[in-house]
């Protein structure tokens, strides 16, 4: 039985701490020494099979023109205000050294020449995209080799090279490009610190120790540096998205010291009982820690879930992040109860700085010096169990107006747009931001965004004029390059710039009317065949699977949650609430979310210099996380309600007493996971800051709104129905993972976050 194995694994751990910790130390040296002998970077491979952008991309690799590999732009505009690229000598030959010191960098497969190109006539060089129409502004297009032939060098030594150029030449450089977006540095470091700073901080005030709020945020450091570093020996194997370290330090920091709270509060009431440090350790990781494993379990397989999308970056993304979850809830069940076993008896006594953080928590600075009062300990419970039975005898306006607010709140989720926030969104402070602007004001917006079209002409030499008369005729289109044609394959590859930015709406909509008007009516009915790419196509193409494929995902983590939660708790209507009440605060997340990102309301409080389209994958990957982190405080919760009800057979007795013994430490909680989360929020990359604010938002209401309030509610309208389990189905089911322990509970002292 699980509980009896996380008792011996606990009790073990506690007794031989030391043994515990120093094999912990040697798994983090270990996987770290992997990950620099045998790790990879991550990558970004917006794509997945069938979808028309992947095949443009093979057509390109076929026809071997090099446009499949990575790209960078030198944007470069005189100094002097009034010259131009035209008539000024000293600038066109500042722009000739310029793309000769690019053209000789490691990899450099071949460089654009504006400054050739001005040689050759000022018409030729505005036709081309070379140089703006008032000639300011001069673009050197760099091609590099595909991105598993490249690295962080190859940035660093562009970087650098324009830096130098800076102070030598009369020009102001700015760059940007595919090259950027793959090997800048991911947001981390210090919001991670941030986030765990912040994270102490709570834990001090509510366990009132200095000793007892150190212990989660060791363990969750342990666990993350075991987890990344895991998957970093990953991204050696398979390609990692670059997202996945930035959300797995994001969910581990949450959940891991999340679910250390859950156990240290247990074992703290243990030691206030009288048991020996040893036996509290383990009894706290059979009874919490059964919850633990439980609600680790439902993320890691809602987070799998994501294969379901069939696009494979989403997939190893959440393999990722799995990795990262699993490792915090093995190192809370082994390496917390050695931590809890090495500090002994001093975890049940707080200490003058433990009564300074407890006298802030209850308001009574002015008792510090006198004898503490026993029941002082009992006046935070006291106070939630007068809210929770105010709200008990007023279930239905609570139900009905709390449930009414979130279902607005989600309402903005009607004008979600999917899509991808591009350097237009980054500050002014980076550089690829200013080569942004700088390209929108010389060329247009739709040159940041650059579609590629592929077409194998299969013999008919008329096609590729004809798709390059009817492409350029579309409204939508701004420009078409001269076609690249490969001799060897006959492929033509034509490189396309839209009239609008690459995350405007109608930039969608162009690639949709290209594939299903414009290039069938280019192609005729014959072999020859024709697909757009790019990397706007790529995010277009993948945003429509993962929308088609969002109500499956949803449907299938549903009833997977629904069946487990039926399994722990042996009743019908419990999950089919906790079900429904998750999906509300997800909805009220995914609306707030839309009205700061698309509709810029509060947008400038986090950095948002700029509306930005929801990132495609967004949606589905916060689902996935949130519904399992919410199942953490479902679970912890309900586990205490129904070992309340099991004792006393009253159903509102046992809903006053779970919530209001469940609501300092799940308040405490959620605090620690919404202030680490809201750190990762005012990173740069917008990405990084909707993960952020979507993870802390449906924490917070699901942590408030909904645990205390809308649960108590429904749970007082449904009564002893609550409970209620056909009994041919009780017979079918097995014993759920998490029990009861109700005979640690009645009528024990209880210390800690878990009141009385």
């Amino acid at each position: 039985m699980l509980s009896k194995a996380l008792l011996r694994l606990g009790t073990s751990a506690a007794r031989h701490p030391w043994r515990v910790i120093a094999a912990w130390l040697l798994a983090a040296m270990l996987a770290v020494l992997a990950a620099v002998a045998f790790g990879g970077r991550t990558a970004d491979s917006m794509t997945a099979p069938g979808l028309d952008s992947r095949r443009a991309a093979e057509l390109i690799e076929r026809a071997g023109t090099g446009q499949e590999g990575m790209t960078a732009q030198v944007v470069v505009t005189p100094l002097d205000d009034g010259a131009t690229f035209f008539d000024d000598d000293g600038a066109r030959t500042a722009l000739t050294r310029l793309r000769a010191e690019v053209q000789r960098l490691p990899h450099v497969l071949g460089t654009s020449d504006p400054a050739g190109a001005l040689d050759a006539g000022r018409d030729s060089a505005v036709r081309d995209g070379l140089v703006s129409a008032d000639g300011r502004i001069a673009v050197v297009r760099v091609q590099y080799p595909d991105q598993s032939r490249l690295s962080a060098e190859d940035l660093d030594a562009l970087v650098g090279l324009g830096d130098r150029l800076r102070a030598e030449l009369p020009l102001r450089i700015e760059m940007g490009g595919s090259l950027f977006y793959a090997f800048s540095d991911p947001d981390g470091g210090v919001i991670e610190l941030i986030g765990l700073l912040a994270a102490a901080a709570i834990l001090f005030l509510a366990f009132g120790s200095l000793v007892a709020a150190a212990l989660p945020i060791g363990m969750a450091v342990f666990g993350l540096t075991v987890g990344v570093a895991t998957m970093t020996v990953l991204a050696g194997v398979t390609e990692v998205p670059t997202f996945a370290p930035v959300l797995g330090s994001m969910v581990g920091i949450g959940v891991g010291i999340d679910y250390a709270l859950f156990v240290l509060a247990r074992h703290r009431e243990y030691l206030a009982c009288g048991l020996p440090p040893q036996a509290a350790a383990g009894r706290a990781v059979a009874t919490a820690g059964r919850p633990v494993v439980f609600a680790g379990g439902i993320v890691v397989v809602s987070i799998l879930g994501l294969a379901v999308a069939h696009v494979p970056f989403m997939t190893v993304g959440g393999v990722a992040v799995s990795i990262v979850v699993l490792t915090m809830v093995l190192a809370s069940v082994t390496l917390l109860p050695a931590f809890l076993g090495a500090a002994g008896p001093r975890l049940a006594r707080a200490g003058r700085i433990g009564r300074i953080g407890r006298a802030l928590r209850t308001g009574r600075l002015g008792r510090l010096g006198r004898p503490r009062d026993a029941a002082a300990g009992a006046v935070p419970a006291a106070g939630w169990r007068r809210w929770v039975g105010h709200v008990g005898r007023h279930p239905v306006p609570y139900a009905v107006g709390t449930a009414g607010l979130l279902l607005i709140a989600t309402l903005p989720v009607l004008g979600l747009r999917v899509g991808l926030p591009d350097d237009g969104s980054l500050p002014q402070s980076r550089t690829e931001r200013r080569a942004y602007d700088l390209v929108a004001e010389g060329f247009g917006p739709g040159t940041n965004g650059p579609l590629v079209i592929a077409a194998d002409p299969a013999g008919d030499r008329g096609v590729v004029d004809r798709l390059v008369a009817t492409v350029a005729a579309d409204p939508g289109i701004a420009s078409v390059a001269p076609a690249r044609i490969d001799r060897a394959t006959g492929v033509a590859t034509l490189v396309v710039f839209p009239a609008t930015s690459p995350q405007d709406k109608a930039t969608a909509d162009t690639i949709a009317r290209l594939r299903a008007k414009v290039l069938p009516a280019a192609i005729g009915h014959g072999p020859a065949t024709a697909h757009v790419g790019g990397a706007a196509a790529s995010l277009s193409d993948v945003g429509r699977r993962t929308s088609e494929r969002l109500p499956a995902f949803v449907a299938a983590v549903l009833a997977m949650s629904f069946l487990l939660l039926m399994l722990v708790f042996r009743s019908v209507l419990v999950p089919l609430k906790a079900v429904l009440l998750n999906l509300l605060s997800i909805g009220a997340a995914y609306g707030v979310m839309v009205a700061v990102f698309q509709w810029g309301w509060g947008g400038t409080l986090i950095g948002l210099e700029a509306t930005v389209p929801i990132v495609s994958f967004i949606p589905m990957f916060l689902f996935a996380i949130l519904f399992g982190l919410s199942m953490d405080y479902e679970v912890f919760l309900l586990s205490h309600v129904r070992e309340e009800y099991l004792r006393t057979g009253d159903n509102g007795t046992a809903i006053v007493e779970g919530v209001s013994r469940t609501a300092r430490i799940i308040t405490s909680a959620a605090l620690i996971m919404v202030a680490v989360f809201l750190s990762f929020a005012v990173a740069e990359d917008p990405s990084t800051k909707m993960f952020g604010l979507g993870l802390a938002t449906a924490i917070l209401i699901d942590a408030t709104v909904v645990r205390m309030v809308l649960v108590p509610a429904t749970m007082t309208l449904l009564g002893r129905t609550n409970w209620w389990l056909p009994k041919w189905l009780n017979g079918m089911l097995p014993r759920g993972p998490v029990g009861t322990d109700a005979e640690s509970m009645g009528g024990a002292a209880r210390a800690g976050l878990v009141d009385h």
